[in-house]
C-alpha cells in the first residue's frame, strides 16, 4: 500500500471498519535539518516509523526564565505504541537539544487499510 503523491492515482479507498488500535503519533521538533535528517534515517532504517511527516512552525515559548521563539520543524511519527522507549532513545541519540520534546499521542481510531499498511511496513 502506497501513500502520498502515489495514492492519488490508486482507486479511492472505501470507508472500512474503524479499528481500536495499539497505533501512536510521536512529535518532536527541531531547528537543524541535519538533525531532522539523522532521526528519520535511524527511524525508517530501524522499521520504528511507517511515516514521518515534518511541517515547519513558529515556536514560542519560556525557557531558563526568558520568553524565546524560533523557527523549527515539527516532526510527526507514525509508529506502534509499544516502540516507544526505541524512538525515544533514537530521538535523544541523534538530537542537538538540551530537551527536546518528545511526546506520544494514541491513536484511538483510524481507517483499517491505512492501519494495516502501518502495521506492515513497522514489521
Amino acid at each position: 500500500m502506497t501513500t502520498g503523491h502515489a495514492a492519488k492515482r490508486a482507486p479511492k479507498a472505501k470507508p472500512g471498519k474503524i479499528l481500536s488500535t495499539r497505533y501512536c503519533v510521536v512529535v518532536t521538533s527541531y531547528s537543524r535539518a541535519r538533525t531532522g535528517s539523522r532521526i528519520i534515517g535511524a527511524l525508517l532504517g530501524g522499521k520504528l516509523a511507517a511515516c514521518i511527516q515534518v511541517l515547519p512552525i513558529r515556536s514560542f515559548y519560556t525557557w531558563k526564565g526568558s520568553r524565546a521563539r524560533a523557527r523549527e520543524n515539527l516532526m510527526l511519527i507514525k509508529a506502534r505504541a509499544r516502540d516507544f522507549e526505541r524512538i525515544e532513545r533514537v530521538i535523544l541519540e541523534n538530537h542537538d537539544y538540551q530537551i527536546p520534546e518528545i511526546i506520544s499521542v494514541r491513536i484511538e481510531r483510524g481507517f483499517a487499510g491505512y492501519l494495516g499498511w502501518m502495521r506492515e511496513a513497522t514489521a
